[in-house]
Protein backbone atom coordinates (compact mmCIF):
# COMPACT_ATOMS: atom_id res chain seq x y z
CA UNK A 1 0.00 0.00 0.00
CA UNK A 2 1.34 3.46 -0.89
CA UNK A 3 1.14 6.33 1.27
CA UNK A 4 -1.71 8.07 -1.26
CA UNK A 5 -3.43 5.04 -0.42
CA UNK A 6 -2.94 4.93 3.09
CA UNK A 7 -4.14 9.03 3.31
CA UNK A 8 -6.99 8.27 1.43
CA UNK A 9 -8.09 5.19 3.80
CA UNK A 10 -7.73 7.59 6.80
CA UNK A 11 -10.37 9.94 5.39
CA UNK A 12 -14.09 9.77 5.03
CA UNK A 13 -15.30 10.70 1.14
CA UNK A 14 -18.59 9.53 1.58
CA UNK A 15 -20.88 10.28 4.91
CA UNK A 16 -24.67 8.69 4.44
CA UNK A 17 -26.83 6.88 6.86
CA UNK A 18 -28.75 4.37 5.79
CA UNK A 19 -31.49 4.23 8.48
CA UNK A 20 -32.78 0.50 8.64
CA UNK A 21 -34.83 0.91 11.94
CA UNK A 22 -38.03 2.43 12.52
CA UNK A 23 -37.13 3.84 16.33
CA UNK A 24 -34.25 5.98 16.05
CA UNK A 25 -34.55 9.61 16.67
CA UNK A 26 -30.63 10.65 16.33
CA UNK A 27 -27.48 8.68 15.25
CA UNK A 28 -23.89 9.93 15.05
CA UNK A 29 -21.76 9.37 12.19
CA UNK A 30 -18.78 6.77 13.44
CA UNK A 31 -15.57 8.36 12.05
CA UNK A 32 -13.65 6.26 13.86
CA UNK A 33 -11.20 9.01 14.38
CA UNK A 34 -10.59 9.44 10.62
CA UNK A 35 -10.61 13.25 9.32
CA UNK A 36 -13.46 14.78 6.30
CA UNK A 37 -11.67 14.95 3.11
CA UNK A 38 -12.27 18.43 1.06
CA UNK A 39 -14.89 17.72 -1.09
CA UNK A 40 -16.66 14.76 0.29
CA UNK A 41 -19.94 13.75 -0.58
CA UNK A 42 -22.78 13.81 2.48
CA UNK A 43 -25.59 12.09 1.33
CA UNK A 44 -28.83 12.77 3.60
CA UNK A 45 -32.08 11.03 2.55
CA UNK A 46 -35.43 12.25 3.19
CA UNK A 47 -36.96 12.44 6.37
CA UNK A 48 -33.09 13.10 7.38
CA UNK A 49 -31.16 16.40 8.68
CA UNK A 50 -27.52 16.16 9.12
CA UNK A 51 -26.24 18.23 11.72
CA UNK A 52 -22.45 19.26 11.65
CA UNK A 53 -20.94 20.10 15.29
CA UNK A 54 -17.43 21.43 15.75
CA UNK A 55 -15.49 21.28 19.28
CA UNK A 56 -19.17 21.00 20.87
CA UNK A 57 -20.19 23.76 18.55
CA UNK A 58 -23.24 23.32 16.45
CA UNK A 59 -22.21 24.23 12.79
CA UNK A 60 -24.03 24.01 9.12
CA UNK A 61 -27.08 21.43 8.75
CA UNK A 62 -28.09 20.13 5.84
CA UNK A 63 -31.38 18.55 4.62
CA UNK A 64 -31.94 16.19 1.77
CA UNK A 65 -29.92 15.83 -1.22
CA UNK A 66 -26.38 14.70 -1.88
CA UNK A 67 -23.81 17.88 -0.98
CA UNK A 68 -20.28 17.57 -1.62
CA UNK A 69 -18.68 19.25 1.48
CA UNK A 70 -16.41 22.54 -0.10
CA UNK A 71 -15.25 25.91 1.24
CA UNK A 72 -19.17 27.33 -0.13
CA UNK A 73 -21.02 24.63 1.44
CA UNK A 74 -20.32 24.87 5.06
CA UNK A 75 -20.00 28.77 5.68
CA UNK A 76 -20.60 27.92 9.28
CA UNK A 77 -18.26 25.59 10.00
CA UNK A 78 -15.43 28.30 8.08
CA UNK A 79 -16.26 30.92 10.84
CA UNK A 80 -16.14 28.14 13.72
CA UNK A 81 -13.11 26.84 12.82
CA UNK A 82 -11.32 30.27 11.75
CA UNK A 83 -10.51 29.51 8.44
CA UNK A 84 -9.56 32.52 6.47
CA UNK A 85 -9.37 31.44 2.87
CA UNK A 86 -11.43 28.14 3.18
CA UNK A 87 -10.20 24.79 3.61
CA UNK A 88 -8.15 23.00 1.38
CA UNK A 89 -6.84 19.97 3.92
CA UNK A 90 -8.97 17.22 5.50
CA UNK A 91 -10.57 18.72 8.80
CA UNK A 92 -12.59 16.80 11.56
CA UNK A 93 -15.96 17.50 13.33
CA UNK A 94 -18.63 15.12 14.58
CA UNK A 95 -21.84 14.67 12.39
CA UNK A 96 -25.19 13.60 13.65
CA UNK A 97 -28.02 12.20 11.58
CA UNK A 98 -31.04 13.39 13.09
CA UNK A 99 -34.66 12.06 12.41
CA UNK A 100 -37.34 14.16 11.47
CA UNK A 101 -40.27 11.84 10.51
CA UNK A 102 -43.45 11.19 12.41
CA UNK A 103 -43.05 9.00 15.47
CA UNK A 104 -46.86 7.58 15.39
CA UNK A 105 -48.37 5.64 18.10
CA UNK A 106 -46.50 6.64 21.53
CA UNK A 107 -48.13 5.71 24.70
CA UNK A 108 -48.95 8.28 27.24
CA UNK A 109 -50.04 7.53 30.77
CA UNK A 110 -51.20 8.58 34.70
CA UNK A 111 -49.12 6.85 37.07
CA UNK A 112 -50.94 8.94 39.91
CA UNK A 113 -54.36 9.83 39.46
CA UNK A 114 -55.75 13.13 39.09
CA UNK A 115 -57.26 15.40 41.49
CA UNK A 116 -60.32 17.14 40.04
CA UNK A 117 -62.98 19.47 41.31
CA UNK A 118 -66.03 18.57 39.96
CA UNK A 119 -68.92 20.34 40.62
CA UNK A 120 -71.79 17.32 41.25
CA UNK A 121 -69.14 14.86 42.78
CA UNK A 122 -66.79 17.47 45.11
CA UNK A 123 -63.06 16.01 44.87
CA UNK A 124 -62.50 13.24 42.31
CA UNK A 125 -59.40 10.80 41.76
CA UNK A 126 -59.06 10.35 37.94
CA UNK A 127 -56.67 8.74 35.64
CA UNK A 128 -56.10 9.08 32.04
CA UNK A 129 -54.16 7.31 28.96
CA UNK A 130 -53.70 7.60 25.66
CA UNK A 131 -51.35 7.95 22.49
CA UNK A 132 -49.33 10.68 20.89
CA UNK A 133 -47.58 11.50 17.77
CA UNK A 134 -43.93 13.71 17.55
CA UNK A 135 -41.43 14.76 15.37
CA UNK A 136 -37.98 16.47 15.55
CA UNK A 137 -38.74 20.06 14.55
CA UNK A 138 -35.41 22.01 15.70
CA UNK A 139 -32.38 20.05 15.58
CA UNK A 140 -29.79 21.60 17.52
CA UNK A 141 -32.39 22.34 20.79
CA UNK A 142 -32.75 18.67 20.57
CA UNK A 143 -29.09 17.47 20.08
CA UNK A 144 -28.36 19.43 22.97
CA UNK A 145 -31.65 18.94 25.42
CA UNK A 146 -31.97 15.63 24.69
CA UNK A 147 -29.76 13.30 22.67
CA UNK A 148 -26.47 14.90 23.60
CA UNK A 149 -23.53 12.86 22.56
CA UNK A 150 -25.22 9.34 22.38
CA UNK A 151 -24.42 7.33 19.36
CA UNK A 152 -27.56 5.68 18.86
CA UNK A 153 -30.29 7.90 20.51
CA UNK A 154 -33.77 5.55 20.75
CA UNK A 155 -37.95 6.71 21.00
CA UNK A 156 -37.47 4.58 24.50
CA UNK A 157 -34.42 6.34 26.00
CA UNK A 158 -37.24 9.44 25.62
CA UNK A 159 -40.33 7.78 26.80
CA UNK A 160 -40.16 8.37 30.67
CA UNK A 161 -39.62 11.96 30.14
CA UNK A 162 -42.19 12.91 27.24
CA UNK A 163 -44.49 10.68 29.07
CA UNK A 164 -44.29 12.47 32.54
CA UNK A 165 -43.75 16.09 30.52
CA UNK A 166 -47.24 15.35 28.88
CA UNK A 167 -48.39 13.87 31.91
CA UNK A 168 -47.96 17.30 33.91
CA UNK A 169 -49.38 19.69 31.17
CA UNK A 170 -51.94 16.87 30.96
CA UNK A 171 -53.42 17.32 34.23
CA UNK A 172 -52.71 21.00 34.45
CA UNK A 173 -55.06 21.77 31.34
CA UNK A 174 -57.98 19.15 32.93
CA UNK A 175 -58.07 20.99 36.20
CA UNK A 176 -58.08 24.39 34.83
CA UNK A 177 -60.72 23.54 32.07
CA UNK A 178 -63.37 22.36 34.78
CA UNK A 179 -65.28 20.06 32.62
CA UNK A 180 -67.40 17.91 34.52
CA UNK A 181 -66.68 14.17 35.10
CA UNK A 182 -69.83 13.22 33.38
CA UNK A 183 -68.72 14.89 30.26
CA UNK A 184 -65.32 13.71 30.43
CA UNK A 185 -65.67 10.56 28.50
CA UNK A 186 -67.81 12.28 25.88
CA UNK A 187 -65.61 14.60 25.01
CA UNK A 188 -62.45 12.52 24.60
CA UNK A 189 -61.84 14.08 21.20
CA UNK A 190 -62.35 17.21 22.03
CA UNK A 191 -59.88 17.06 25.03
CA UNK A 192 -56.89 15.76 22.91
CA UNK A 193 -57.63 18.33 20.17
CA UNK A 194 -57.70 21.21 22.99
CA UNK A 195 -54.63 19.86 24.77
CA UNK A 196 -52.39 20.19 21.72
CA UNK A 197 -51.95 24.14 21.93
CA UNK A 198 -51.33 23.92 25.50
CA UNK A 199 -48.86 20.91 25.22
CA UNK A 200 -46.76 22.49 22.21
CA UNK A 201 -45.19 25.55 23.15
CA UNK A 202 -43.99 23.76 26.26
CA UNK A 203 -42.75 20.93 24.35
CA UNK A 204 -41.23 22.87 21.62
CA UNK A 205 -39.27 25.38 23.85
CA UNK A 206 -37.47 23.03 25.88
CA UNK A 207 -36.82 19.67 23.40
CA UNK A 208 -37.23 20.86 20.10
CA UNK A 209 -39.79 18.32 18.84
CA UNK A 210 -43.61 19.29 17.73
CA UNK A 211 -46.45 16.78 18.82
CA UNK A 212 -48.25 16.53 16.26
CA UNK A 213 -51.51 14.47 17.16
CA UNK A 214 -52.34 14.10 21.12
CA UNK A 215 -55.23 11.29 21.95
CA UNK A 216 -57.11 10.58 25.30
CA UNK A 217 -58.24 6.99 24.80
CA UNK A 218 -60.10 6.94 28.34
CA UNK A 219 -60.46 8.79 31.78
CA UNK A 220 -61.20 6.27 34.12
CA UNK A 221 -62.64 7.24 37.87
CA UNK A 222 -63.03 5.09 41.39
CA UNK A 223 -65.72 2.40 41.11
CA UNK A 224 -67.98 4.30 43.38
CA UNK A 225 -67.91 7.70 41.12
CA UNK A 226 -68.63 5.14 38.54
CA UNK A 227 -71.50 3.84 40.24
CA UNK A 228 -72.42 7.45 40.59
CA UNK A 229 -72.17 8.23 36.72
CA UNK A 230 -74.01 4.85 36.18
CA UNK A 231 -77.08 5.84 37.99
CA UNK A 232 -76.91 9.65 36.94
CA UNK A 233 -77.26 8.03 33.32
CA UNK A 234 -79.84 5.34 33.80
CA UNK A 235 -81.86 8.30 35.69
CA UNK A 236 -81.42 10.41 32.33
CA UNK A 237 -82.01 7.54 30.03
CA UNK A 238 -85.35 6.90 32.20
CA UNK A 239 -86.56 10.23 31.67
CA UNK A 240 -90.15 10.25 32.86
CA UNK A 241 -90.67 7.75 35.13
CA UNK A 242 -94.58 7.06 33.99
CA UNK A 243 -93.76 6.85 30.04
CA UNK A 244 -91.01 4.52 31.45
CA UNK A 245 -93.20 2.44 33.93
CA UNK A 246 -95.87 2.45 30.51
CA UNK A 247 -92.98 1.26 28.70
CA UNK A 248 -91.83 -1.67 30.83
CA UNK A 249 -95.66 -3.01 31.08
CA UNK A 250 -95.88 -3.23 27.31
CA UNK A 251 -92.79 -5.08 27.22
CA UNK A 252 -93.70 -7.12 29.95
CA UNK A 253 -97.09 -7.97 28.24
CA UNK A 254 -95.77 -8.31 24.66
CA UNK A 255 -92.87 -11.09 26.96
CA UNK A 256 -95.48 -12.74 28.15
CA UNK A 257 -94.11 -15.12 30.83
CA UNK A 258 -90.57 -14.60 29.89
CA UNK A 259 -90.59 -11.56 30.43
CA UNK A 260 -88.56 -12.11 33.68
CA UNK A 261 -89.73 -10.63 37.42
CA UNK A 262 -90.18 -7.21 35.95
CA UNK A 263 -92.38 -7.83 32.98
CA UNK A 264 -94.75 -10.28 34.95
CA UNK A 265 -95.10 -8.14 37.98
CA UNK A 266 -96.37 -5.04 35.56
CA UNK A 267 -98.57 -7.96 33.65
CA UNK A 268 -100.17 -9.11 36.57
CA UNK A 269 -100.75 -5.25 37.94
CA UNK A 270 -102.51 -4.81 34.27
CA UNK A 271 -104.54 -7.83 34.71
CA UNK A 272 -105.24 -7.24 38.51
CA UNK A 273 -106.92 -3.63 37.54
CA UNK A 274 -108.85 -4.61 34.37
CA UNK A 275 -110.39 -7.98 36.68
CA UNK A 276 -111.19 -4.87 38.92
CA UNK A 277 -113.20 -2.88 36.65
CA UNK A 278 -114.68 -5.65 34.91
CA UNK A 279 -116.60 -6.66 38.51
CA UNK A 280 -117.23 -3.40 39.76
CA UNK A 281 -119.38 -3.21 36.52
CA UNK A 282 -121.02 -6.73 36.77
CA UNK A 283 -121.73 -6.70 40.72
CA UNK A 284 -125.38 -6.54 41.66
CA UNK A 285 -126.14 -3.25 43.60
CA UNK A 286 -125.70 -3.62 47.26
CA UNK A 287 -123.31 -6.25 46.84
CA UNK A 288 -120.27 -6.23 48.90
CA UNK A 289 -116.95 -6.35 48.45
CA UNK A 290 -116.24 -8.93 45.69
CA UNK A 291 -113.50 -12.03 46.89
CA UNK A 292 -110.08 -11.19 45.99
CA UNK A 293 -108.82 -12.63 43.10
CA UNK A 294 -106.47 -15.33 43.59
CA UNK A 295 -102.99 -14.44 43.25
CA UNK A 296 -104.12 -10.84 44.92
CA UNK A 297 -103.09 -11.23 48.26
CA UNK A 298 -99.17 -11.83 47.08
CA UNK A 299 -99.42 -7.81 46.20
CA UNK A 300 -101.20 -7.33 49.26
CA UNK A 301 -103.78 -8.34 51.59
CA UNK A 302 -106.02 -5.42 50.88
CA UNK A 303 -106.28 -5.00 47.05
CA UNK A 304 -106.74 -1.20 47.08
CA UNK A 305 -103.75 -0.70 50.19
CA UNK A 306 -100.02 -1.31 48.74
CA UNK A 307 -97.25 -1.22 50.45
CA UNK A 308 -93.65 0.78 49.10
CA UNK A 309 -92.23 -3.30 48.13
CA UNK A 310 -95.42 -4.06 46.37
CA UNK A 311 -95.73 -0.84 44.37
CA UNK A 312 -91.92 -1.59 43.53
CA UNK A 313 -92.55 -4.65 41.96
CA UNK A 314 -95.67 -3.25 40.39
CA UNK A 315 -93.42 -0.78 38.49
CA UNK A 316 -90.21 -2.66 38.28
CA UNK A 317 -87.91 -0.15 40.25
CA UNK A 318 -86.59 -0.54 43.60
CA UNK A 319 -87.87 -0.28 46.75
CA UNK A 320 -85.72 2.96 47.83
CA UNK A 321 -86.86 4.60 44.32
CA UNK A 322 -90.74 4.39 45.50
CA UNK A 323 -89.85 5.95 48.92
CA UNK A 324 -88.05 8.51 47.40
CA UNK A 325 -91.23 9.57 45.22
CA UNK A 326 -92.99 9.21 48.55
CA UNK A 327 -91.01 11.21 50.36
CA UNK A 328 -91.03 14.26 47.85
CA UNK A 329 -94.60 14.42 47.90
CA UNK A 330 -95.19 13.30 44.83
CA UNK A 331 -97.01 9.83 45.46
CA UNK A 332 -99.32 10.22 48.23
CA UNK A 333 -99.04 7.61 50.90
CA UNK A 334 -100.75 6.96 54.10
CA UNK A 335 -98.57 6.62 57.05
CA UNK A 336 -99.97 3.52 59.32
CA UNK A 337 -97.49 2.79 62.09
CA UNK A 338 -93.69 2.78 61.01
CA UNK A 339 -94.89 1.87 57.27
CA UNK A 340 -96.29 3.52 54.34
CA UNK A 341 -99.24 1.95 52.65
CA UNK A 342 -100.24 3.43 48.98
CA UNK A 343 -103.81 3.54 47.58
CA UNK A 344 -104.58 2.18 44.18
CA UNK A 345 -106.33 5.51 43.60
CA UNK A 346 -102.83 7.37 44.58
CA UNK A 347 -100.60 5.24 42.35
CA UNK A 348 -103.08 5.77 39.39
CA UNK A 349 -102.82 9.70 40.01
CA UNK A 350 -99.17 9.12 40.16
CA UNK A 351 -98.53 7.37 36.92
CA UNK A 352 -101.19 9.27 34.86
CA UNK A 353 -99.25 12.50 36.08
Amino acid sequence: MGLMDFIKGELLEIIEWQDDSRDTIAWRYPDDDKAIKNGAQLIVRESQTAQFVYLGQFGDAFGPGKHSLVTDNIPVLNKLKGWKYGFESPFKADVYFVNTRLFTGNKWGTANPIMLRDADLGIVRARAYGTYDFKVTNVPLFLKEVAGSDHDFRVDEFADTMRSRIVSTFSDALASAHVPVFDVATRYMDLGDALLPLINPIISTKYGIEVASFVVENVSVPPEVEEAIDKRSAMSAIGNLNDFVKYQMGQGMAAGGGAGPGGMAAEMAVGFAMAKDLMAQTAPAGAGTPPPLPGAAAVSPNPDLLDPASVARVLGVSEADVMAEIESGKLNAKKIGSSYRITRSALDAFLAD
